[in-house]
């Protein structure tokens, strides 16, 4: 029965059938990267030649536009027409009640602009009158105390508003002590006179040379400058005609010389007690702005 059955005839050899998938699936790849890419009618129609030399004859069809491609966001959308935006304008109107509102801060403003201005020429007008008085003042404490600035006790001058009188140590304390001269008291009663009817703070500063005094009384020229500055003030006030509330006392030691301590006849003029009226800061505010409100 085997020998009767006829011989099956060979078939395609087997690795035909791999060489058949490998065809069709490397067309289905070029398949899709045709239909993913965009198409270049120029180079398409190149190709489209090359093709019909490699396969044959094909029909040519006639390209009237260049092939470009499709925009899905053109398709879809279409551009708007801009329309501009209105600006609101927003104006600020005033009222009447506001308009004199106005007026009444601007007519404010320039009286208390006048008002300062007459502070200013009351105030300028004062210091002139002050400045006057202290000159004469100071003329008048110069013929009184005339001797003892011929002898080189006392100096008297003016600064602005003020009049320094230096009591030198010459004469009104012995070296290194705070204790006033018998003879000197004559002398500070003379200026105390002049004092007592002249307004304005009285300061009492007391100054040192720069040789350091170290002793039972005084451990310092600071000590010894301030007891004597203390000094002059009570024999001042034996005179129950001027107010104690008037007096400041200072004491600087070596610390503001009149000239360089380098020699003798130098450190005997920084050794001094300076008594300075001075006016036009206190006592004298109330008449200003009283002169000003008139």
């Amino acid at each position: 029965m085997a020998d009767e059955c006829p011989k099956c005839p060979d078939g395609l050899p087997p690795w035909l059938a791999t060489f058949a998938d490998l065809m069709s699936l490397l067309m289905c790849f070029f398949v899709l990267l045709l239909s993913f890419a965009e198409i270049d009618a120029a180079r398409f129609k190149k190709m489209a030649e090359s093709m019909k030399d490699a396969f044959g004859v094909q029909r040519e069809i006639p390209v009237m536009d260049v092939v470009k491609g499709t925009s899905v966001v053109m398709q879809e959308f279409s551009p708007g027409k801009p329309e501009p935006t209105p600006i609101e304008e927003l104006r600020q109107q005033t009222t009447d009640v506001e308009k004199d509102f106005l007026q009444s801060e601007d007519q404010r403003s320039e009286a208390e602009e006048q008002q300062d201005l007459d502070i200013d020429v009351a105030k300028a007008a004062m210091q002139a009158q002050i400045e006057e008085e202290v000159e004469e003042q100071a003329e008048e404490l110069q013929e009184m105390l005339d001797s003892e600035i011929s002898e080189g006790l006392l100096d008297v001058e003016t600064e602005d508003t003020k009049i320094i009188i230096r009591i030198q140590e010459k004469g009104s304390f012995p070296s290194g002590r705070a204790t006033l001269n018998p003879d000197f008291f004559e002398v500070i009663s003379k200026i105390t006179d002049v004092i007592a009817n002249t307004p304005g703070k009285i300061i009492v500063a007391g100054h040192t040379d720069n040789i350091p005094i170290s002793t039972r009384r005084f451990r310092s020229n600071w000590e010894l400058s301030s007891a004597r500055a203390v000094t002059v003030v009570h024999a001042m006030l034996s005179n129950a005609a001027i107010d104690e509330g008037r007096f400041l006392i200072q004491g600087y030691a070596d610390s503001q010389p009149l000239v360089v301590n380098d020699t003798s006849e130098n450190r005997a003029q920084n050794r001094r007690v300076e008594l300075v009226i001075q006016r036009g800061e206190d006592e004298d505010s109330g008449e200003v702005i009283k002169a000003s409100e008139q």
